[in-house]
C-alpha cells in the first residue's frame, strides 16, 4: 500500500472517529474492535488452542514411550540427552 493511500486511509479513519466521538456507545464498540485487531496482529504464535494441544497429547501417546522406576532414573535419562 502506498504512502498516499495510507495517509487516505488515515484522514478516513479520523474523520469518522470524529462523528463516532459524540456517541459514547458507539466509541465504546470501536474500541473494543480496535483491541480485537491488534490482539489478533500481536498474537503469541507459542499459543494453540485446546483441541490443538490435545491432538499433540494423542500424537504423543502413539509414539516410542519410556517409563522410570524412580526420579533418579529420570535425572540420568535427561541428562544423557
Amino acid at each position: 500500500m502506498s504512502t498516499l493511500e495510507l495517509g487516505a486511509l488515515n484522514v478516513e479513519i479520523l474523520r469518522n472517529l470524529g462523528v463516532v466521538a459524540e456517541d459514547e456507545g458507539a466509541l465504546k464498540r470501536v474500541a473494543k474492535y480496535l483491541r480485537r485487531v491488534v490482539k489478533e496482529m500481536t498474537a503469541d504464535p507459542t499459543e494453540m488452542t485446546r483441541e490443538e494441544f490435545y491432538h499433540m497429547i494423542d500424537e504423543a501417546k502413539q509414539g516410542p514411550s519410556k517409563r522410570f522406576d524412580s526420579v533418579e532414573e529420570l535425572d540420568k535419562y535427561i541428562r544423557s540427552l
